[in-house]
């Protein structure tokens, strides 16, 4: 394949966004944004959201987190977002999205891979794709890289089209991430899975798939909050599987199905409970200054972007409570995706073998860090994530106009962190019911691997498989 290098200097510890455009439409007062903050491989991943007041500033600071999540998780794309300043619920909402795309199409035919995001569902941006000529999937810059598109096309499909106990690929991987996250972070600190209690704030798809984790793992789930406000059982904790059975598709439990000793609080009072462990799931900057001395547990495990003020975050350190940020703890739904694209898993199975395999060390090895600096562990997880997109970039290249992204990846323990498979596929096992795929003999990489794990992660058969 001709590589035609068109390299730029990039500051990889300290950088200004790579690219920022803002789009205008001409028939509502629409405003649109994208920032590529960073290109490896000459390429950069992150999803599209639409929300009213929408800005420049809220993208940009999603795609550094972007870029990020793949530093941590070793992939060799960059950081990138996309944002409308327009109502989702808006009747005209789609016309506004299908001009946006088309206003961008350069950036999405090559340098931009998205997906769904907040106000925008991936069944309507595939459509969307469509209409504008870019054929089926918004993957579309990392498909037509490929040297066999068909093959590459036929595993999202499948991945994506695939439910396991209802859940769809993102849901379930994402879920099971920050899951796999708070019990790394339980056991570095001596805490035993069945002698943890947690409160899960937001019960949508992210928030519903790690409280089903966590009450997997025995983690007693004694809160979980919707729009209505906090359901709570202090004693004998949630019956989390009830409760996902009487969700509505906005995250909203049918107050119904509450037993008779579970009981209703206001939404806010999650922030209160005596838990181990507060799972924000919901919204961004849900936890502030003026809200942080309220919390009681000892960790916060981020399921939303960007859920924790900086000034917040800064006051619960002081008080010595542990805050596993974001783009560690949630990036499972982004790295499933990649590695389904890729071709380096191929089943709900194998995409949590993997992921445990690789977050469970990643999560220790970031707590130590951050108690032998006095620093948080969100410093020393932005100080990993950088090392590796410079070693990355280092490696594949960064703004290239064409670079190969299929083939030439470095061995996996050459840019990470953690221990050998063997360590995680147990703990999938415990969790996911089925999930201890098949790995080569492990390899002893010391500090090294956030990735000494096969290059094809098939996990077991399946039986769900194809089941809408």
């Amino acid at each position: 394949m001709t590589q035609i290098a068109v390299e730029t200097p990039l500051q990889v510890l300290e950088h200004e966004p790579f690219l920022q455009v803002t789009w205008r439409d001409a028939e509502t007062p629409a405003r649109g944004f994208v920032v590529i903050d960073q290109l490896v491989t000459g390429i950069a991943t992150g999803g599209l959201r639409m929300r009213p007041g929408c800005t420049l500033g809220e993208v940009g600071e999603l795609a550094r987190e972007m870029t990020l999540k793949m530093g941590a998780y070793g992939i060799h794309v960059g950081g990138a977002k996309g944002g409308i300043d327009f109502d989702s619920e808006d009747p005209r909402a789609d016309g506004v999205r299908e001009r946006f795309l088309q206003g961008v199409l350069p950036l999405l035919e090559r340098f931009w891979v998205t997906a769904g995001d907040l106000g925008t569902q991936q069944e309507q941006l595939d459509r969307a794709f469509a209409r504008v000529g870019l054929g089926e999937t918004s993957f579309h810059a990392a498909v037509v890289r490929s040297p066999v598109e068909a093959d590459v096309r036929a595993r999202i499909r499948q991945a994506f089209a695939t439910r396991t106990e209802g859940l769809k690929l993102s849901e379930l991987v994402g879920g099971y991430g920050v899951a796999e996250a708070a019990l790394a972070a339980l056991e570095h600190r001596g805490r035993p899975a069945e002698r943890a209690r947690a409160v899960v704030q937001g019960f949508g798809a992210m928030g519903g798939s790690t409280a089903l984790y966590l009450a997997r793992a025995g983690v007693r789930i004694v809160g979980i909050t919707d729009a209505r406000g906090l359901v709570l059982n202090t004693g004998r904790g949630l019956d989390v599987e009830r409760l996902l059975a009487a969700r509505s598709s906005g995250g909203v439990i049918d107050r119904a199905a509450l037993r008779e000793d579970d009981v209703e609080l206001p939404g806010d009072a999650w922030l209160d409970q005596d838990v181990d462990v507060l799972v924000p799931a919901a919204v961004s900057y849900t936890i502030t200054e003026e809200n942080c001395d309220r919390i009681r547990g000892s960790l916060v495990v981020e399921a939303a972007n960007v859920p924790t003020t900086p000034g917040a975050e800064r006051r619960l350190l002081e008080r010595g409570v542990t805050v596993i940020p974001d783009f560690i703890a949630n990036t499972g739904a982004a790295a499933g995706a990649w590695w389904v694209i890729l071709g380096e898993v191929v089943s709900p199975a194998g995409a949590c073998s993997r992921l445990s395999a690789q977050l469970r060390p990643l999560v220790a090895d970031l707590m130590r860090r951050a108690a032998r600096t006095g620093t948080s562990v969100r410093t020393a997880g932005v100080q990993f994530a950088k090392e590796n997109s410079a070693r990355l970039i280092g490696e594949y290249g960064g703004a290239v106009a064409f670079r190969d992204l299929y083939s030439g990846a470095p061995r996996a323990d050459e840019i990470g962190s953690g221990l050998g498979p063997e360590a995680g596929a147990e703990q999938a096992a415990a969790v996911f019911p089925g999930s201890a795929a098949p790995v080569d003999e492990p390899v002893d990489t010391g500090r090294h691997p956030a990735g000494a794990y096969p290059a094809y992660w098939s996990g077991p058969a399946d039986p769900d498989a194809g089941r809408a």
